[in-house]
């Protein structure tokens, strides 16, 4: 009997439509006579996906007794007895009743297959059990319901069910998925747009390898060696050399230029292990290209050309990227090299780029360390070889193996006069020169033992060696000469690349620059010294190191920066070509001071401004917000006072309120401003306990009337780990806040929810709202967004509460309400022993609807 299919409806998130989708597939194929039947669907009485259903066959549950419940299952017994051509089964990831058949949907839908019915069917990219620790990094809950990778991936048909997050929040907020009263908590939690988006990423990239798998499996059964461009993979040929990192940085680029573009550097071996690479440098470039998002493949092959277009062809690339060969002119004579190579072979499927670098033309050898002068142990071997090595050749000759001849002796001479030139350079050299050409006159010239010479021929001979050992023994030298100017030119280019970086990057802190200065120098202290005068003392205004100079006179090295300010080392003499370098960080470490100086003059003004605007609100508030209430009590008091008028009980009730009303609007006034201060001055200490939310918050809506909050604050929460008093008066704050702003006919939602290792409190209004531009303004103190509708205050409610919110490790932020008002975010920490290692998942269904 032949397997039957799988098709899967694969959706980002629940919302997007896969429900729908799969029904009307459904619907698609009774038009086309197939026989179609419903095994499970549930439509959580959403009008348009029953709407769906109607005119499709619907198979019956299978109904389960459960702890006191009843719940229905798919019947998979039905299901096979009825033996419809294609069924549909939804929420593939589905945990089953316990006294099912399986314990999960996807095992009834195995059975089903295996029996050879079609299955239609859905799942979300957030049950896929691979992805579920990602998932829960991203949305802070842990899925319980998943369906392993492998049964999806050996589905015959995925289709993806895409949805852009500000379309499915719209279908949120209209009621098209959930009912109203779940609408706000999940906006506000699973269903952020931040969430959404990143859901949205990894279920298409997830489809992108599905079809990539495809396509790889296609190719190997059909035997497709030529390279289809279906995505772009740019390969990247690494030598080993420094040109590796420009490589790597150019195929980054031409991998942004396309959508899904892959960058993959490869290193290409020889199968003896021999290599010319550097590994320190590789290790350095295989980090480069994991920070670009690439991968690194290391390839043995004896062939680099033909290995690389190996591997090209093998992983599909669509161009490969190599630098201009760092060979010489003259090695061309040898072979094309192998960029020539690879473009030539490459044929007309693969692009081949390449890439110019500053490594071009100047050979195949590593760069030499910086330091590379001749050292102390090659002179001195390059002394032995130069002088006793002439002489122990002529034992040997004389000895041993007599009567060679002038001209093989003269070559064995040389022999030594060139490996005294590599080992120690110049004067070894022409010391074995001189050394070698008196033992040959004394030795094997004639006439022996005199160092005249009879034949003319034998004086041209030995000046000839004489010649070609100083000419050798020269360039030796220049070459160890020249690579330790280019070494030390290096280091200098490096330390002023540094010094323009960290000018660009605006670091200021002067003790690193003078640490850098002494580790540079290998000095034991670096200083910077100033004075106002010429014959003002010298003060330092920044130091690193043990026992630092407090005189420039009393420095090893002195580097004047002007008349009053010097740079001044200690540990050693430095030679006068340093002396350029050390400027540069002198006048950098100038800079250094002279921003952070000004940095903290602009600091205190800041502070002198903030204070200056904070005292002009203040007075502002107490000409005006604090004298209103005073002359309402003054008021009411010369009224009660007044012996000519004889007020009612009633009326004197009237007063004694107005009066209790005012004093309550300036203790009100009076403590926003006295916290505001302590918040100022940093004298809010918390005391953090273990709180229960539902006891906090009802205390805090003692100052606004009863019928003009609702309160949903579940009793299963976690306790919190706040400062029970600040929290009480920030959400007091806020709910006034949000009263004050609310239409009267509205009330105001004071909701809690728990999320990770989170509370949030969220109060939710119907006003005007806010614009996103004034949300982070309406937090700053003496602020009030547009008119207060009835109110009193002087905008320091919010600032305060975030104070006391920031204070004990929380935040409070500002949302829109779905539908218009504003929602503000009170988020805290649970306590510690408390939170859940595994955050509980919402209670909100999989199906969607349209």
């Amino acid at each position: 009997m032949a397997r039957g299919k799988l098709r899967i409806y694969l959706g980002a998130a629940p919302g997007v439509g896969k429900t729908y989708a799969m029904l009307s597939e459904a619907h698609r194929r009774v038009e086309r006579g197939t026989d179609c039947a419903v095994a499970f669907v549930e439509h959580h009485h959403r009008p348009r996906t029953e709407v769906m259903l109607h005119g499709l066959e619907q198979i019956s549950r299978k109904e389960i007794e459960y702890r006191g419940a009843t719940f229905t299952e798919m019947d998979v017994d039905a299901v096979l007895t009825r033996r419809p051509q294609v069924a549909l089964v939804d929420e593939l990831a589905h945990t089953n009743i316990p006294g099912s058949r399986n314990d999960k949907r996807w095992q009834d839908v195995e059975e089903l297959l295996a029996a050879g019915i079609d299955v239609v069917s859905t799942v979300n990219i957030q049950h896929l059990e691979s992805l579920g620790d990602v998932v829960e990094s991203i949305t802070g809950v842990r899925q319980r319901e998943t369906v392993p990778d492998e049964v999806v991936r050996r589905a015959d048909q995925i289709e993806l069910v895409d949805m852009s997050p500000q379309a499915l929040r719209r279908r949120m907020a209209h009621g098209n998925i959930y009912k109203s009263d779940k609408v706000d908590a999940a906006l506000s939690n699973y269903f952020r747009p931040g969430n959404l988006t990143a859901l949205r990423e990894l279920a298409l990239l997830w489809v992108a390898d599905r079809v990539d798998e495809y396509l790889t499996e296609y190719r190997s059964e059909h035997q497709v060696s030529t390279i289809w461009g279906s995505r772009e993979r740019i390969v990247v040929g690494l030598t080993g050399g420094p040109e590796g990192r420009t490589l790597l940085r150019r195929a980054a680029r031409l991998a942004e230029k396309g959508a899904g573009g892959e960058v993959m550097a490869v290193y290409i071996s020889r199968s003896d292990g021999l290599t010319a690479a550097s590994p320190k440098e590789l290790a350095v470039q295989r980090t480069l290209v994991e920070d670009l998002g690439g991968t690194f493949h290391h390839v043995v092959g004896e062939d680099v050309s033909v290995a690389l277009l190996d591997f090209s062809r093998g992983v599909n690339a669509t161009q490969i990227v190599m630098g201009v060969s760092r060979r010489r002119s003259w090695q061309y004579v040898f072979g094309p090299g192998v960029g020539a190579t690879v473009a030539r072979e490459s044929g007309p499927d693969l692009d081949v780029h390449l890439i110019t670098h500053d490594e071009a033309g100047k050979g195949r050898g590593l760069q030499v360390a910086r330091g590379a002068r001749l050292g102390r142990s090659r002179i001195i071997w390059g002394w032995l070889v130069g002088v006793l090595g002439p002489a122990l050749l002529t034992l040997l000759l004389t000895s041993v193996t007599p009567n060679v001849g002038l001209a093989n002796d003269m070559l064995l001479f040389l022999t030594l006069t060139v490996a005294a030139a590599l080992l120690g350079g110049l004067f070894p050299a022409l010391a074995s020169a001189v050394v070698g050409s008196l033992l040959l006159n004394w030795y094997f010239t004639s006439p022996v033992h005199t160092l005249t010479i009879a034949d003319p021929k034998n004086i041209v001979a030995i000046a000839i060696f004489v010649g070609v050992a100083v000419s050798v023994a020269s360039v030796v030298d220049l070459a160890a000469r020249r690579t330790h100017q280019a070494a030390r030119l290096r280091a200098e280019s490096e330390i002023l690349s540094f010094l323009a970086g960290s000018v660009l990057r605006g670091e200021n802190s002067l003790e690193a620059l003078l640490e850098r200065v002494r580790e540079t120098f290998g000095m034991e202290s670096a200083a910077l010294l100033e004075r106002t005068g010429e014959l003002d003392p010298w003060t330092c205004a920044g130091s690193v190191g043990p026992r630092p100079a407090e005189n420039p006179d009393n420095a090893d090295v002195d580097v004047p920066i002007g008349d009053h300010i010097s740079l001044a080392l200690s540990g050693r003499v430095l030679p006068a070509a340093d002396r350029r370098v050390l400027a540069a960080f002198a006048a950098q470490a100038v800079v250094v001071l002279d921003r952070s100086r000004l940095q903290r003059e602009a600091d205190q003004a800041k502070e002198l401004a903030e204070g200056n605007r904070i005292r002009t609100a203040l007075l502002a508030a107490v000409s005006h917000d604090l004298r209103t209430p005073l002359a309402g009590i003054k008021a009411a008091v010369t009224s009660l006072r007044s012996e000519d008028v004889d007020w009612s009980e009633e009326d004197q009730a009237d007063l004694l309120e107005a009066i209790e009303d005012g004093a309550d609007r300036l203790d009100q006034l009076v403590g926003n401003l006295l916290d505001m201060s302590r918040l100022q001055t940093g004298t809010v200490t918390p005391i953090i306990r273990e709180t229960d939310l539902d006891e906090v918050v009802p205390m805090a809506l003692g100052g606004v009337p009863e019928d003009s909050v609702e309160l949903d604050i579940p009793e299963t929460l976690p306790m919190v780990h706040v400062d029970r008093g600040l929290l009480e008066r920030a959400v007091a704050n806020v709910v006034e806040n949000a009263v004050k702003y609310s239409p009267e006919e509205e009330k105001v939602l004071v909701s809690a929810s728990a999320i990770a290792d989170r509370v949030e409190v969220r109060v939710v209004d119907r006003g005007p709202g806010v614009p996103d531009e004034a949300k982070d303004r309406i937090f700053e103190p003496f602020q009030r967004h547009g008119d207060s509708p009835r109110g009193a205050g002087v905008g320091l409610g919010l600032a305060v509460a975030r104070g006391f919110t920031e204070a004990m490790g929380g935040t409070l932020a500002a949302e829109d309400t779905p539908g218009g008002g504003l929602t503000m975010v009170l988020s805290v920490l649970t306590a510690p022993e408390r939170r859940p290692e595994q955050p509980v998942q919402p209670d909100l269904p999989d199906a969607t609807t349209p």
